[in-house]
């Protein structure tokens, strides 16, 4: 970056007190200090010599972090004398969550004014992810045990090895063996300011298992507690192996790991992922546990997935999950080299989580979040298209997220409310006791899935009373009994994206029990996402919109009841 570049970013997005440090364009090795200062911008030069960094006076700093941590404390005077205060390092890349469709439309702009030879620098997403890259090379945490001799043939690649300070160690093992505690595996926290309540979401990176690693791994799974494993790359692609299979092929089937008794309970497959059931064990124990493997297959060989919301999606079905079982260690992450597809899975989920926590109001910094991420595991997202992927997919979970908050309070201005919601393919309507067993199958929280609803995609079935022939073709509901003998009133008005909506007359007796009443809209399963090839996504308002159409169904639905004057 120049410093005519540093000035108008700080002076257009920054304000008193923010600076930042670049390298210097004229001394390369050295650094530029640029500080904005009573709405103007001041340049320092910084030395680097000898390893150390320094400014003019003698005093020498071991590295730019302590320099800029003793300048914060201790201002500089400028010959005319003005104190430069540094009070807040500028942060180009932190936005509110609301305003990522602003930020994605200036990086592609960025890319786009590159390409026409409009801009001589860098541009947009290559730009802020090569200033990842910079700042990765200059992590000195050490990987000193995956480069121990009784350890090197554990690593998947020579090149990819964890840190020290975050990897996994095994317990319970043969202290005369060397290196029996190692494992290439490293704990993933978010940061401990962005938690509010609660103990903070955990995940484990790791790569793929080699033939001589799956005992270690089933160690690892049994050790932590996990009940969640995540799988996103297959088995082999093209035609190199990238993970060894760690688990029994056939349902039914039982393979022992070492001290890990592993049964294959059950698969279900979707468009996107199969979904396996082990029953895990020690080899000499009582206690079993129910582990599940999610095994997403539709990364391609090349590049990243032209669709955000498969990715989404499957994220919702995994975090269903280990939110439904009690007591579960960390989820389980890994690719082939537990870096790429990992570090931009967990990084996508983190992002999500802060969302979901802070609300759309919120403000999210993306580079920032894979250099923390970055600080635990080397390398976590591991190229360019994986890093405006990132990017592509939080910005489809807020339109989403913000489209279906719009229909919602559209719904209820209109005196309706949402009910009897299922997510499957299935065109008949089960028995009424099997309406809520389906809804958790479908929504991933059981897993006795149907061939017809093992797909993402969504339908509307289930409701009391309604017999449906298919899922365009929908008749009025009938105001006599439902199943059970249960009366149910009222008409199916909008039926679009797997929302199902019926008219209530808020002054009609209700004769439904608590269990069979319509769930209110905060009930609603989260940010289920439309599969939109991103060459044909439109950052129109409605884009994602779940939108409340009226069906033709006989009788207008009835209108809310107005209050007496």
């Amino acid at each position: 970056m120049s410093g005519k570049d540093a000035e108008k970013l700080i002076l257009e997005k920054g304000k008193n007190g923010s600076f930042l440090v670049r390298e210097s364009q004229s001394k390369p090795g050295d650094y530029v200090l640029s500080v904005r200062t009573d709405d103007k911008v001041t340049h320092v030069m910084i030395r680097c010599h000898e390893k150390f960094y320094l400014v003019g006076g003698e005093t020498k700093f071991d590295s730019l972090s302590e320099l800029i941590e003793y300048y914060r404390k201790n201002p500089m005077v400028e010959t005319s004398g003005t104190v430069v205060h540094l009070k807040q390092p500028f942060n180009a890349t932190r936005i509110n969550a609301s305003g990522i469709d602003s930020r994605v439309k200036e990086l592609q702009s960025d890319v786009l004014q590159k390409e026409n030879g409009l801009s001589m620098g860098k541009a947009g997403f290559w730009e802020e992810f090569e200033s990842l890259q910079q700042q990765e090379c200059r992590h000195l945490f050490s990987r000193n045990e995956g480069q121990k001799p009784e350890n090197r043939n554990k690593n998947r690649y020579k090149n990819i090895l964890p840190f020290d300070h975050t990897r996994v160690k095994l317990r319970d093992v043969d202290p005369n063996e060397p290196g029996a505690e190692y494992i290439n595996a490293n704990y993933i926290k978010p940061e401990e300011e962005s938690l509010l309540n609660g103990p903070p979401k955990q995940y484990i990176a790791t790569q793929g298992c080699l033939p001589s690693t799956m005992g270690d791994f089933w160690h690892m799974v049994w050790q932590e507690k996990t009940r969640v494993i995540v799988m996103t790359t297959k088995e082999v692609e093209r035609g190199k192996n990238k993970c060894a299979k760690y688990w029994p092929e056939e349902e039914g089937q039982t393979k022992e790991y070492k001290k890990i008794k592993v049964r294959n309970v059950l698969e279900s497959k979707t468009a996107d992922y199969t979904l396996r059931e082990f029953a895990v064990s020690q080899v000499d124990g009582e206690e079993e546990r129910k582990v599940y493997h999610y095994h997403f297959q539709a990364w391609p060989d090349h590049g990243v997935p032209a669709d955000p919301g498969c990715v989404l999606n499957f994220l919702h079905h995994v975090n269903a999950r280990q939110e439904s079982i009690v007591g579960a260690g960390p989820v389980l992450v890994h690719c082939s080299a537990g870096i790429g597809r990992t570090g931009t899975f967990i990084v996508i989920d983190m992002i999500l989580d802060q969302i979901k926590r802070l609300g759309l109001d919120c403000e999210i910094d993306i580079q920032r979040t894979i250099q923390m991420v970055r600080s635990q595991r080397s390398g976590m997202v591991q190229t360019e298209a994986q890093y405006k992927f990132v990017y592509l997919a939080v910005q489809h979970h807020i339109e989403t997220a913000s489209q279906r908050k719009l229909a919602e309070q559209k719904s209820l201005q209109l005196g309706r409310e949402y009910t009897n919601i299922r997510y499957s393919t299935e065109t008949t309507a089960p028995a009424a006791g099997a309406a809520t067993a389906g809804c958790q199958n479908a929504l991933g929280l059981g897993l006795g899935l149907s061939d017809s609803g093992r797909s993402l995609s969504r339908s509307t079935t289930s409701i009391p009373g309604a017999s449906l022939t298919g899922t365009s073709s929908l008749g009025p509901l009938p105001g006599g009994p439902g199943p059970g003998g249960v009366g149910v009133g009222g008409s199916v008005v909008g039926v679009t994206s797997g929302t199902l909506l019926r008219s209530v007359s808020s002054g009609a007796p209700s004769s439904l029990t608590a269990s069979e009443r319509e769930r209110p809209p905060d009930e609603i399963p989260r940010t289920i996402y439309e599969n939109i090839p991103l060459k044909e996504r439109k950052l129109s308002t409605n884009s994602h919109a779940v939108a409340v159409t009226a069906v033709a169904t006989g009788n207008p639905p009835p209108p809310p009841p107005r209050k007496a004057i």
